[in-house]
């Protein structure tokens, strides 16, 4: 049996723990963020797969790509526009998410933390969105969903010494997908639905259940 005393000097020391995480790290991260994001993005790639015909055909074929033109719309168009509103429609839900548990608990939602942990994931994000528009200008349009994948993985790492030690799990899966759709560009539009839907519903319903299902 723990002596008082004893059991005490464990609460303080338990309170000191938490008081430091709170100060050092971004605590108020949503699972149910990752939840929406996954589904928006799911969504997406179902829209993007219709437009190109991609559930008629096993593999897709990036020849000739900007000719493409259907509905209207040609090809590049199409798909810079889906993914800017998968985009919004997730940075949306992960503010709405976040901010409401951030009120549950009684967190800060905008402190130096946060801002430490928005520039460590802008930076490997604004440096592989530039070499995508490279890839985009050189007409290497097969690489584009790999690195979208491998440069939010390493966003995620970049960006978990600031929040949960899980995100850096979920950055290393997606480092790895993205390297292995390096040799598989027939398949990217199926990797990125399983980067950016499956294994952020997957990722959002584990953190979820394990730090805000009371």
């Amino acid at each position: 049996m723990i002596e008082p005393q004893h059991q005490q000097s464990l609460d303080t020391l338990q309170e000191i723990r938490s008081l430091m995480e709170r100060s050092s790290r971004f605590i108020s991260l949503s699972g149910l963020s990752g939840v929406s994001a996954g589904i928006f993005a799911l969504i997406g790639a179902a829209v993007a797969g219709i437009y190109l015909g991609r559930f008629d055909t096993q593999e897709l074929n990036y020849e000739n790509f900007f000719e493409i033109e259907r509905w209207g719309i040609k090809a590049g168009v199409f798909l810079l526009m889906d993914a800017v509103l998968v985009f919004i429609f997730a940075v949306l839900s992960a503010i709405y998410f976040t901010t409401r548990k951030a009120k549950l608990k009684g967190l800060p939602i905008w402190d130096a933390v946060s801002r430490r942990l928005l520039w460590s994931l802008a930076t490997p994000l604004i440096a592989g969105g530039v070499f995508i528009l490279a890839l985009l200008y050189q007409g290497i349009v097969g690489l584009v969903a790999p690195c979208t994948l491998l440069f939010y993985g390493l966003a995620l790492v970049n960006a978990s010494k600031y929040t949960l030690d899980d995100v850096r799990q979920l950055g290393y899966v997606e480092i790895v997908l993205g390297l292995i759709t390096c040799f598989n560009i027939g398949y990217g539009l199926e990797s990125w639905a399983l980067g950016f839907g499956i294994l952020h519903i997957a990722y959002g319903l584990y953190m979820y259940y394990k730090y805000e299902r009371s």
